[in-house]
């Protein structure tokens, strides 16, 4: 257990820190931003690149980490969505915001270094093999329920063709830095290229600070979050993410879907990550569900703090 405190610590550590910062004003938004810009676009690509490229995946086929996550994240989906609409009494578009702060996890900025600070570089492969898949995913669902729910709503007559939202998530996702460096890994993998000399030092260099610099990141962006009305759906929403999703998974790959004991651990932990910001920039698409996406961003990652140390037990020990 005070293994497992030594790994969970530093990790929320680093974004308490990255809040504070920006709380004092120590650094300023702009300089957040600037952070924020270096990490998604050159430090994880790098390091997802990395991850993929020279990965060993011991020839374990990826959807068996697939399978749990993906049917977990589902679920989470529908539930977030149905409680929000019905037992709040929310439209259709704040049902889909809920859907997107249950299901969809932080895994690139927090997942990631807690994941390799816990397994390390076997750990960190698993982790990419669900991040290849988990924004996509999202996005795609996103883009198809948008139009639905505006119409639901009574807030838009246009229809949008099922070509069209295709179109528009592969322009959005062909032009998204963390998709690049997957796609890069997978043609450096496929093709048997050499990542060695000068090249392997200057993707290392970069690479190796992103888990740190992605924390203190997240702790900066959570500054303009906060939480806001409607804790109590905050909350609802968050347990669903932290207890609910976590536990389906865990279900699914010991009795289910066997796979690799690392493998299994990184797929729970993953699960276990707290709500990713997407869920707010989903809300701001909408202009409605701001105040329920921060909650749920907000109190999720603080909260984390617990949880994840909880399930990193359970699966130590199971």
């Amino acid at each position: 257990m005070t293994q497992i405190i030594d790994i969970v610590l530093p990790v929320f550590g680093l974004i308490a820190i990255g809040y504070l910062v920006a709380w004092s004003g120590l650094l300023g938004r702009a300089a957040g931003e600037g952070l924020v810009d270096f990490v998604f676009v050159i430090a994880i690509p790098l390091l997802i690149f990395r991850a993929i490229a020279t990965a060993d995946f011991g020839g374990v086929s990826p959807w068996r980490i697939w399978l749990p996550f993906f049917a977990a994240f589902a679920l989470n989906w529908v539930i977030g969505d149905l409680l929000i609409r019905r037992v709040f009494g929310r439209d259709a578009r704040a049902g889909l915001v809920a859907g997107v702060s249950a299901a969809y996890g932080n895994t690139v900025l927090v997942g990631i270094p807690l994941v390799i600070a816990a397994y390390g570089d076997q750990g960190a492969a698993a982790i990419t093999l669900i991040i290849a898949v988990h924004l996509p995913v999202m996005m795609t669902a996103g883009a198809v329920l948008i139009g639905w729910a505006e119409r639901q709503d009574g807030v838009s007559e246009e229809a949008v063709t099922a070509a069209v939202a295709a179109r528009n998530v592969a322009a959005n996702l062909l032009k998204n830095p963390i998709i690049i460096g997957l796609l890069l890994g997978v043609v450096w993998r496929v093709f048997g290229l050499p990542l060695g000399g000068v090249p392997k030092a200057l993707v290392d260099r970069l690479a190796d600070v992103a888990a740190t610099l992605a924390l203190f990141a997240m702790g900066m962006g959570l500054r303009k979050y906060g939480i806001r009305r409607n804790v109590p759906a905050g909350l609802a929403l968050s347990a669903l993410k932290l207890v609910l999703m976590p536990a389906v998974v865990l279900l699914l790959v010991r009795y289910v879907v066997p796979m690799p004991p690392v493998w299994a651990k990184v797929v729970v932990v993953a699960a276990a990550c707290p709500t990713g910001v997407n869920a707010y920039l989903l809300a701001a698409r909408f202009r409605t569900g701001e105040a329920l996406a921060s909650n749920a961003i907000t109190i999720s990652t603080g909260l984390a703090v617990v949880t994840a140390t909880l399930w990193l037990s359970l699966v130590h020990w199971l």
